[in-house]
């Protein structure tokens, strides 16, 4: 079938809005109409060629959209539901899935050998972090996509795909935080927001974010942070000690992708304390940590892959929290765009001054 999407054809240069080919899907596939599509710093990393790979390429990652149609085999899903869709693809049966860590799956699908979008040309366009939603339709595995109430808007519903299992997630499954920790967040963009909530839900204090836009700084507040610290015009080692009644944190989550973010994190780390490294950064960027420290002090460093999400009972549980007015939303969203505006879009997001910006069909 024919779609419209936003074609990335060279890195760093403004995506192309093409009319392409999408395959009708497959064995256990589903056919989503996207509805909307949040923009994820990790779409701009691959975009600005940041990490590399194969192009042109459609990327998009963090959607919610409609079932139009389901291959064979397909059970759990019908035609009319409204879902989320992850790029956590995913058989139930590796020694992966089976270990409770779907986004580690072992199996190679299909879909991994054969994108489904090709060009007017016939020629093959990647299958961007495995959804390519940065277009009208989408093909993806079942596993990816779950059934959301249909009474949920689509345009915040998006924002679970990637933004809230992640940020939540690093939170509540990565380190499994406990009532009463105290924790610091670096970075108070889609991700950080969400770990900051995660940390509120889970009942922790102090919840500390750090970031250099006052703005963000101020979201954080929103979202349940009982302090913050401008990295721009303060000393955060001393200024998060201080706020901490002169101890370092229990957790501290590092949800930035920025030069020396991972260091700065375990600087605020107490003895026997952890720091999650949750934000991707580009290819090459490498931190210097004593591991004499380290040792010393009984620290752990966890690298934190989408949150550690289990899609199939996270996002239910996360639309639960949300119904119930315990999670937000809504308030993460900066800017609506049409597809046609995307170029707009990730320059916003690009610059810092988005939260998240949604591109919506």
């Amino acid at each position: 079938m024919k779609t419209k999407a936003a074609v990335c054809r060279a890195f760093g240069a403004p995506l192309a809005i093409e009319t392409v080919e999408l395959a009708e899907p497959g064995a256990g596939e589903v056919l989503i109409r996207t509805a909307a599509c949040a923009i994820c710093h990790s779409d701009i990393f691959y975009v600005d060629g940041a990490w590399g790979g194969e192009l042109p390429a459609v990327y998009g990652h963090e959607a919610a959209g409609v079932i139009e149609a389901v291959g064979p085999g397909v059970t759990r899903l019908k035609v009319g539901d409204h879902v989320v869709a992850t790029l956590i693809r995913n058989c139930g049966f590796c020694p992966a899935c089976t270990e409770g860590a779907p986004v580690f799956c072992e199996e190679v699908f299909p879909l991994d050998r054969l994108s489904p979008l090709h060009d007017g040309k016939g020629k093959p366009i990647v299958h961007g972090l495995r959804t390519g939603a940065f277009a009208e339709h989408m093909v993806v595995d079942q596993s990816q996509a779950i059934a959301i109430p249909k009474e949920l808007p689509l345009d915040s519903a998006s924002l679970i795909a990637c933004g809230v299992l992640t940020g939540m997630g690093a939170v509540v499954n990565t380190a499994g935080v406990k009532a009463g920790s105290s924790v610091v967040v670096i970075g108070c963009g889609g991700v950080g927001l969400n770990s900051i909530q995660g940390a509120r839900i889970a009942g922790c204090s102090p919840i500390i974010a750090v970031d250099v836009e006052p703005l963000k700084l101020a979201a954080a507040r929103e979202f349940g942070a009982t302090e913050t610290i401008n990295a721009k015009s303060e000393n955060v080692v001393e200024r998060a000690a201080a706020l901490n009644g002169g101890r370092k944190a229990d957790w501290v989550f590092v949800t930035v992708g920025v030069k020396g973010a991972a260091e700065q994190g375990v600087s605020l780390m107490k003895r026997n304390g952890a720091t999650v490294l949750v934000g991707m950064p580009a290819s090459g960027i490498m931190a210097t940590i004593d591991p004499g420290w380290l040792a010393a002090d009984g620290q752990r460093i966890l690298g934190s892959k989408m949150g550690s999400a289990r899609p199939a009972i996270d996002v239910p549980m996360i639309v639960k929290r949300y119904r119930e007015g315990r999670l937000k939303l809504d308030q993460l969203i900066s800017g609506h765009y049409r597809l046609e505006s995307i170029n707009e879009a990730l320059a916003s997001s690009r610059s810092g001054a988005a939260l998240r910006n949604v591109i919506v069909f």
